[in-house]
């Protein structure tokens, strides 16, 4: 069967290969005919050499979706012809996480999802909404379950107040999903197009960084001095001084983003003095997925997709998430 193989830290290492046949499925696994994948922020430090203890070759990409082609013995819940999506994190079925569960993820530790057909523990496949295209719920299992996550985290529901920090694959599912559920919607950008595309999936407020460098200073206006119930930060050291400065008293910083590096030096006399919860994250549950996979089809949501790329045009695939698109670029998996 047909499987993409990376060799080594680089585009040009992408290759298409022949790989082995899969056995038939053991007790509790199940076959998947893999229809798409789509692109995160840890697909690219895989490419380009920035994710710790890689071992090359592997076969790429965390996300993806499929249609179930065999069943092995013991499962339940699935049947031949189910649409799924297969969740990356290949052991963390339910409950709170550990390095272990966090760190056995598809595509960096295990086969991802460039294949033609995975094998994969039945417990880490969700059903797809049925309104969703395998392009579309191949954008999910990262994405939308640490949005929901960060939703969770902060107890969002009707009268909160959310502020996203950009317009990529986590805050634009932030943002439809805390819609979902009552939210009141502030997103940042630096570009007035990305802006107006917020405010069309229901942004409720919008601020320009580049025009409001002092954005923390807007959403305290915004909110009469209160501040957000939840600031998702998707960035890193560059903005969460005023991450904390835009959150209320017993509010949560959600941070997930790191493009602006790691270190920095804090105050701590905020975070004491607000009561605040910063809140790391390292995606989610299998159970979590499912939670996400649910609201999205209660909600009718439909993932905000930049681009569709086919098999070859990989490495154009890997440009276009490099480039910061509004929403997810997917690959539609035809051998």
């Amino acid at each position: 069967m047909h499987a993409i193989s990376l060799t080594g830290p680089s585009l040009d290492h992408l290759a298409r290969v022949e790989v082995p046949d899969p056995l038939p499925p053991g007790h509790g696994q199940i076959l998947v005919r893999m229809r798409a994948a789509s692109l995160n922020f840890i697909d690219l430090a895989v490419v380009f050499g920035q994710y710790p203890g890689i071992n090359y070759p592997l076969i790429p990409v965390a996300d993806g979706a499929g249609e179930v082609i065999s069943i092995g013995d013991g499962v339940t819940g699935l049947a031949v012809g189910d649409r799924v999506a297969v969740h990356p994190k290949a052991i963390w079925f339910a409950g709170r996480g550990t390095m272990e569960k966090a760190a056995t993820t598809r595509g960096v530790s295990l086969p991802g999802s460039l294949i033609e057909i995975a094998t994969v523990d039945a417990a880490s496949a969700v059903k797809l909404a049925d309104h969703l295209s395998y392009e579309a719920a191949a954008t999910l299992p990262i994405a939308a379950t640490t949005a929901w996550n960060a939703l969770v985290c902060a107890d969002v529901g009707p009268g909160s107040t959310i502020v996203l920090l950009g317009t990529g694959g986590v805050s634009v599912f932030a943002l439809q999903l805390a819609k979902a559920r009552g939210a009141r919607v502030i997103v940042t950008s630096s570009s007035d197009v990305k802006l107006a595309l917020a405010r069309e999936l229901g942004a409720d407020e919008t601020i320009n960084y580049s025009t409001s460098p002092d954005w923390d200073a807007e959403v305290l206006r915004l909110t009469n001095g209160l501040g957000a119930d939840l600031v998702l930060d998707t960035v890193g050291s560059a903005t969460f001084g005023r991450s904390i400065a835009a959150t209320r008293y017993g509010g949560v910083i959600f941070t997930i983003g790191f493009i602006t590096g790691t270190s920095l030096q804090l105050d701590l006399m905020p975070v004491i003095v607000k009561a605040l919860r910063i809140q790391g994250n390292n995606t989610g549950s299998v159970e979590d997925f499912g939670n996400a996979m649910r609201a999205i089809h209660a909600a009718r949501i439909e993932p905000v997709l930049a681009n569709i790329f086919g098999l070859g045009d990989i490495a154009e695939t890997y440009r276009a998430q490099s480039s910061g698109p509004i929403g997810k670029v997917a690959i539609r998996l035809n051998w």
